[in-house]
């Protein structure tokens, strides 16, 4: 596998785990998923963004709003996504 398609299949993953734990927690932190993506798959998903924050790079993002099709939202007064299924 091309290391192109591991990372898209990596960012899948953590669109995965993202999306479960907002279908289960109903709300998903900012602060808490970057931590979580830090830990556990690593710094290449994240990058600091022109505001000086975490954030997560465009194909985890990309991933993620292809698995969730409209069911979470996000919440830019709290920096958290939640569940609107």
């Amino acid at each position: 596998m091309s290391e192109e398609k591991q990372t898209g299949a990596a960012a899948r993953q953590v669109a995965e785990w993202m999306v479960e734990e907002i279908r289960f927690r109903g709300i998903l932190r900012q602060e808490e998923a970057i931590a979580h993506v830090r830990e556990h798959f690593g710094e290449a998903f994240i990058f600091v963004n022109d505001n000086g924050n975490a954030s997560l790079e465009k194909e985890v993002k990309k991933e993620f709003r292809k698995l969730h099709r409209g069911q979470i939202a996000w919440d830019r007064d709290g920096f958290m996504w939640a569940w609107i299924g």
